[in-house]
């Protein structure tokens, strides 16, 4: 039986979907964790002064943390879609590599991290990998 987006039938612009589905929820996932994280502030101090339930409490109850949890399951999913459909040689190195420019941008952005001229010129490189092994 065939299904209907079979690594057979799928086109260039359902596989770029896939691909962007992955790299899109990975990275608001793992912003949303370095967020919550930063937010909460050092986890040893409050282990120091709380203990482990204490840090464990400080983790679970920033709101932040479970939205990133989340994005990353939806990536996690969306990977496992993809590669129901697409051969892995394709939707891993792309993922991966796409989601390394995506963090890169979005640590920038968002978290407003120093991100400095040598991981700006990775990010390329790694854009032009993805481009030779697209085509």
């Amino acid at each position: 039986m065939m299904l209907p987006f079979s690594s057979t039938h799928t086109g260039p612009w359902m596989a770029a979907a896939m691909i962007s589905s992955i790299v899109l929820c990975s990275t608001a996932g793992e912003v949303l964790t370095a967020a919550a994280m930063k937010s909460i502030g050092d986890l040893d101090e409050i282990r120091a002064r709380s203990g482990m339930k204490g840090a464990i409490h400080a983790v679970l109850t920033c709101p932040l943390f479970p939205a990133g949890v989340s994005f990353l399951a939806l990536a996690f999913f969306a990977l496992l879609f993809a590669l129901n459909h697409l051969n892995l040689s394709l939707v891993a190195p792309a993922s991966a590599s796409l989601t390394l420019v995506t963090n890169a941008i979005a640590a920038k952005v968002f978290l407003k991290e120093n991100v400095d001229r040598r991981r700006w010129t990775a990010a390329v490189l790694v854009c032009i990998g993805v481009y030779f092994l697209a085509h």
